[in-house]
């Protein structure tokens, strides 16, 4: 079983979205529908499965859908029709009390634009949803102080978020999401404020948290650099409707319509693909020339060796982190990788 289901969910905003969803059903678009109703869709039959401890970037240009979809996850918002289910609970059939505890202790949300109270210091800041949730203080600090040193705080606990840079700022959200300890992070847009080489050590630091924390996180994000560096799993939305769902590497090497070939078009492919996806297996290699090899980790994404590859015209030795070998990639076939179909 998934640990986030999504199963045909859409969301009309307006006076009367419950009128306007047959319109939908029956294959009427976003601009045919706002035109003749005044309504907008927000999510057009939307169905997904997130398994547990993977990192889904969900991205889109603005106004596809990708916020509101996440929002449907811990129901800030609800459907217009749907169901969205959590570890098997359908989120909709929660009452008021359960769905606060559910938020509580499920799922933390790190935010766009921080959501620090300005008040609070930041160890207060990190400590908050322990306090809500009702622990001691000398509890809640314990905890705090972990999370401020695991994301590099360490120092500043006693300062006030206008003492902080955005960087930093958006370092005491992710801690507070953290402290929770939920399985469940979501996260809106959360680096998009920040300037684009913080946005970087964020990306790094929240994929060497998740690779020791092993949280399920669900990332929106307007950046295909961003949703290929940290996505398992890629959703792709346009228009309210969910056009593909893949790894990195099949959004880039098979995109499902234009619109996500016009996305991926100038993807550097060599950032993205890693040595084990084209490479032949080793019982499958009988004719690849031999001599002239350049050994690679089959992990190692193409740009790491492919300067070394170009300047000695050779073929390339894939093994894994034993030295066994796992399979040969051909030059012609590594520069095929890199070319748009």
């Amino acid at each position: 079983m998934s640990k986030i289901e999504i199963k045909n969910v859409y969301k009309i905003f307006g006076d009367q979205p419950s009128k306007v969803l047959p319109m939908v059903k029956d294959g009427a678009t976003k601009e045919e529908v706002l035109e003749k109703t005044g309504h907008t869709i927000g999510l057009d039959d939307v169905s997904l499965s997130i398994e547990e401890g993977e990192t889904f970037v969900c991205m889109g240009l603005s106004g596809s859908g990708k916020s509101t979809l996440i929002r449907h996850i811990n129901r800030l918002i609800d459907p217009t029709s749907g169901e969205v289910s959590v570890e098997g609970t359908n989120v909709m059939s929660l009452d008021q009390k359960q769905l606060i505890e559910f938020r509580r202790h499920k799922m933390s949300m790190v935010f766009q634009r921080f959501g620090l109270f300005p008040h609070k210091t930041v160890l207060e800041n990190v400590g908050y949803g322990l306090e809500v949730q009702g622990q001691k203080t000398e509890d809640r600090n314990k905890t705090a102080m972990e999370k401020i040193e695991a994301v590099g705080l360490n120092g500043f606990e006693h300062q006030y978020p206008n003492q902080l840079s955005g960087g930093m700022q958006q370092r005491v959200g992710l801690a507070r999401a953290l402290a929770t300890n939920t399985d469940i992070m979501l996260m809106d847009e959360a680096f998009s404020a920040l300037d684009p080489l913080i946005r970087s050590d964020m990306q790094k630091q929240l994929m060497d948290l998740q690779s020791e924390l092993k949280k399920t996180i669900v990332f929106i994000t307007h950046d295909l650099d961003e949703s290929l560096r940290l996505g398992d799993h890629i959703g792709i939305l346009n228009g309210g409707k969910l056009v593909q769902v893949g790894t990195p590497v099949d959004i880039i090497m098979n995109p499902a319509d234009d619109y996500v070939t016009a996305f991926v078009k100038d993807v550097n492919r060599a950032k993205v693909i890693k040595a084990k996806i084209i490479m032949k297996a080793a019982n499958e290699s009988s004719g690849v020339d031999k001599n002239n090899l350049v050994k690679v980790q089959e992990d190692q994404f193409i740009e790491e060796f492919l300067p070394k590859v170009v300047c000695t015209n050779a073929n390339c030795e894939v093994v894994d982190k034993q030295g066994n070998v796992k399979g040969y990639i051909t030059n012609k076939e590594l520069q095929k990788s890199l070319t748009k179909s």
